[in-house]
């Protein structure tokens, strides 16, 4: 199982730590979209950087 996790909004005026996520999760450009495992360790992470990204239906 897997989801599309997408970049919608920069993260430069985030916390350091929701930045961090960000880079963890591999996303580097506002739009780019990759394709994760669907596991609750990625659930964990998008939910709580969840003003940055979205998921996106495949």
């Amino acid at each position: 199982m897997t989801i599309n996790v997408k970049l919608v909004k920069s993260p430069i005026g985030a916390k350091p730590k929701h930045r961090k996520t960000i880079e963890a999760l591999g996303l580097k450009k506002v739009g780019q979209t990759l394709v994760k495992q669907d596991n609750p360790q990625m659930r964990g992470m998008v939910q709580q950087v969840s003003h940055l990204v979205k998921i996106v239906e495949a």
